[in-house]
């Protein structure tokens, strides 16, 4: 072999490697572009669920708030029910005790 086909077939070697290195290092860009794009649709839909969950604990709150001051209301209404009853209850007796003398 001579010099010239020597030098010939090493640079056609050197083109060959430098076009799969060129196509290996385009085939890893389009994998990481496409994991890239994975993620950020990822982070998205994440981002909406995230706002959904906000507004659904937001919503139980207020429920939560609402039921709890429907409770002291009618707490409130009880104990006063039932102070009224004692009262009664209490002239009630009053009233017997006096009938007996």
């Amino acid at each position: 072999m001579t010099l010239i086909e020597n030098r010939y077939y090493s640079e056609l070697y050197q083109s060959e490697v430098k076009i799969l290195f060129d196509e290996g290092v385009l085939r890893q860009f389009d994998e990481v572009e496409g994991k890239v794009e994975r993620l950020v649709e990822a982070c998205k839909s994440l981002g909406a669920a995230n706002i959904e969950l906000k507004k659904r604990v937001e919503d139980l709150e207020r429920k939560l708030r609402e039921k709890a001051e429907a409770e002291r209301f009618f707490q409130e209404q009880k104990d006063q029910v039932r102070s009224r009853i004692d009262n009664l209850l209490n002239r009630l007796n009053d009233l017997s005790e006096l009938e007996s003398f």
